[in-house]
C-alpha cells in the first residue's frame, strides 16, 4: 500500500499532539487520529509504528522541547537565577502543552532516544545546581526533588487542584525558594 499523499509523520504527530493538549494523551488513539486526519488508520502504518511507535515519537518530541524551554530560560542565569527560571519554563510547558506534558512521563519503557532525551534534562539541571557546591549523591537528590516538585505543582494545576483564589505563579515562587533555601543547607562544608 503506497503513502497518501500529503500525508506525512510531521502532519499525524502534530495532529496527535494537538489531540492530545486539548483531550488527553489517553484520548490519542490511531482510530481518533485517522478520523480526524480523515484517513483509514491502516494508512497510520506507513508513517509511525502503531500507537506504541507514535506516542514514543511523541514523549521524544515532548523531552526535546521541554528540554529547549528549560535551556533558553537559563541563559546568560546562574544560581537562584538559574533555578527559578528552569522552574517556571517547566511549569509554563506543562501549561502550554498538556498532553505533550503528560506524554514526556509516561514514555514507553526507555529507548535509547528516550534516555537520552531525559538524560538532557537532568544533566542541564544539574549543571545549573553546582553553583551550590553539591556533592555528587547530593546533586541528583537536588534534582529529583526539584522534578518532584515542579511536576507535583504542574499535575495539580492541570487537575484544577489548587482551587483557592491566590496567584498560582506567586505559590510556585514560594516552593522554588523554599527548595532553594533547602539545598543551600546541604553545600559541602
Amino acid at each position: 500500500m503506497s503513502p497518501r499523499v500529503g500525508l506525512d509523520v510531521t502532519t499525524i504527530m502534530n495532529t496527535a499532539i494537538e489531540i492530545a493538549n486539548k483531550e488527553g494523551l489517553e484520548a490519542v488513539t490511531l482510530a481518533t487520529l485517522a478520523k480526524t486526519l480523515n484517513i483509514k488508520t491502516p494508512s497510520l502504518y506507513n508513517h509511525i509504528d502503531g500507537l506504541t511507535g507514535l506516542r514514543e515519537k511523541i514523549a521524544l518530541y515532548g523531552l526535546e522541547q521541554l528540554y529547549q524551554q528549560m535551556a533558553d530560560a537559563a541563559i546568560g542565569k546562574s544560581g537562584d537565577d538559574a533555578v527559578r527560571e528552569i522552574g517556571m519554563a517547566y511549569i509554563s510547558f506543562a501549561r502550554n502543552h498538556p498532553g505533550l506534558y503528560e506524554a514526556t512521563l509516561k514514555a514507553p519503557d526507555s529507548s535509547v532516544e528516550l534516555q537520552k532525551a531525559g538524560g538532557r534534562i537532568v544533566e542541564l539541571t544539574s549543571r545549573i545546581l553546582t553553583a551550590y557546591n553539591l556533592e555528587d549523591d547530593a546533586v541528583i537528590h537536588a534534582v529529583r526533588g526539584l522534578r518532584s516538585i515542579l511536576h507535583g505543582f504542574a499535575s495539580l494545576e492541570q487537575k484544577g487542584g489548587f482551587g483557592l483564589p491566590l496567584d498560582l505563579d506567586k505559590s510556585l515562587q514560594l516552593l522554588i525558594d523554599t527548595f532553594l533555601a533547602g539545598i543551600k543547607t546541604m553545600k559541602k562544608s
